[in-house]
C-alpha cells in the first residue's frame, strides 16, 4: 500500500524532523502546488475566485497568524479584526504616498507597520494573561476601528470616510483596482498564502516555536528552564500581527478594492477567524487552511443546497449556518480541542497502520 512503512530507517536528524517523512505526503504536497500554480489560473473564473479562492487564501494567512499566537503560544487574542484594518489602512496609505513602489512590497511593508502595532497591544500579555489579556486585545479591535473611523488623515479625508484601492500592477499585470484578472489577483493571493505558510511552519518547528509552545503549556516552568517570556510572547504578538497584517492589505486592496472599517473589520471578523482556528485546529498550520476552507465553504454549500435545490428562504440559510458553526465549535471544544487537523491526523495514523489494529 502506498501509504504505509516499512519500518523507521531515519538515519540523520534531518531525516527524522523532516515535515513529510513519508514519500506520498511529499509527492502529493508537491502535486497541489502544481495543480494550485499551474492549473487553477487557467480554468479560474470571477466567480470562482471571488466566492472561494481569494477569501480562502487571505482568511488562511490571517488564520495562521492567530494560531501562532492563540495555538502555539497561548495568547488569546479578539483583536484580530482590528489588525487586519492596520494593515489594510497601512497598505492604502503606503499605495497612495507612494505610488512609484510595487504593490508587492507595499503589502509587506503594511505587514510590518501591523507587526509594530501589535507589540505595542502586546505589552499587557507581561502582566496579564487567559480572560483579561482576551478583553486587552478586544479594547484594541474597538479602539482601533475608532481610530480609523475618526482620524481623517487615515482615510485621506474622503467625505465618505471608505478607501479605494487605486490601480496598482505586478510585471505590467493589474492585481488591484476594478480591470483586473481573476487568475492576477489567485496567483498574487497564491504567492503570499504559500510563502507564509512555509515562513510558519520553519518557526513553529524551531527554536522560536518551541519557545512559544513552552510559553503556552506553563510560563513559570518555562521561565525556570531559560525560556524569555517577554521576547516569547512579543515575538509572538509581532509575527502573528505581520501575518494578519498582510491578509489585511490583501483583504482591502485585492479581494475587496474599497473598505469601511467600521462594516469589513468589525468585530465579527476577529470572531470568524477565531472560529478557524478552533474548528480547523489550534497548534497546527494545515488546520488553519482546514479552517478557512470550512468556514469560507460552508455558506456558499448551504446557499447551493437550500436556496438553490430546496427554495429555502436566504434568511432560514443563513441561521443554519449560524448553528452549524456554533454546534462544531461547542463539540470541537469538548470532544477533540485539536479540530480538523487532529482528525486528519488520526485518519493518516489509521492508513499507516491498516489492516494491523495497532
Amino acid at each position: 500500500m502506498i501509504y504505509r512503512e516499512a519500518g523507521d530507517f531515519h538515519t540523520s536528524y534531518t531525516g527524522d524532523g523532516q515535515t513529510f517523512p513519508i514519500r506520498f505526503d511529499r509527492y502529493r504536497y508537491y502535486a497541489v502546488l502544481a495543480v494550485a500554480f499551474l492549473v487553477v489560473p487557467v480554468l479560474i473564473n470571477d466567480y470562482w475566485a471571488n466566492a472561494l479562492l481569494l477569501p480562502f487564501l487571505i482568511y488562511a494567512i490571517a488564520a495562521i497568524g492567530l494560531n501562532i499566537l492563540t495555538g502555539y503560544c497561548g495568547q488569546v487574542s479578539l483583536g484580530t479584526g482590528g489588525f487586519m484594518a492596520v494593515g489594510a489602512y497601512a497598505c492604502y496609505k503606503l499605495m497612495t504616498a507612494f505610488p512609484e513602489v510595487n504593490i508587492f512590497f507595499h503589502v509587506i511593508l503594511a505587514g510590518g507597520i501591523t507587526a509594530g502595532v501589535g507589540v505595542l497591544f502586546g505589552l499587557p500579555s507581561l502582566r496579564i494573561k487567559g480572560f483579561y489579556l482576551a478583553v486587552a486585545t478586544l479594547a484594541a479591535q474597538f479602539f482601533l476601528v475608532w481610530l480609523f473611523n475618526r482620524v481623517p488623515w487615515f482615510y485621506n479625508y474622503s467625505a465618505s470616510g471608505q478607501i479605494s484601492a487605486p490601480e496598482r500592477t505586478v510585471f505590467g499585470i493589474e492585481v488591484t483596482g476594478p480591470n483586473t484578472e481573476a487568475w492576477a489577483t489567485y496567483l498574487f493571493c497564491l504567492v503570499f498564502c504559500v510563502v507564509s505558510a512555509i515562513i510558519a511552519r520553519n518557526l513553529t518547528r524551531g527554536r522560536l516555536g518551541r519557545s512559544w509552545m513552552a510559553i503556552r503549556d506553563m510560563d513559570i516552568a518555562a521561565e525556570i528552564i531559560g525560556v524569555n517570556p517577554l521576547r516569547a510572547k512579543l515575538s509572538a504578538f509581532a509575527i502573528s500581527s505581520f501575518f494578519v497584517g498582510v491578509s489585511g492589505a490583501l483583504f482591502f486592496a485585492v479581494y475587496l478594492g474599497a473598505v469601511e472599517v467600521g462594516e469589513v473589520f468589525g468585530i465579527q471578523k476577529s470572531f470568524l477567524v477565531l472560529f478557524m482556528v478552533i474548528i480547523g485546529g489550534l497548534g497546527s498550520i494545515f488546520g488553519s487552511f482546514a479552517g478557512a476552507a470550512f468556514l469560507v465553504l460552508l455558506p456558499v454549500a448551504l446557499k447551493v443546497l437550500g436556496v438553490d435545490m430546496m427554495g429555502w428562504p436566504t434568511d432560514i440559510v443563513a441561521h443554519f449556518q449560524l448553528l452549524i458553526v456554533g454546534g462544531l465549535i461547542v463539540t470541537f471544544l469538548i470532544l477533540e480541542p485539536h479540530g480538523l487537523a487532529q482528525l486528519w491526523r488520526v485518519a493518516k495514523e489509521k492508513l499507516r497502520l491498516w489492516p494491523f489494529p495497532h
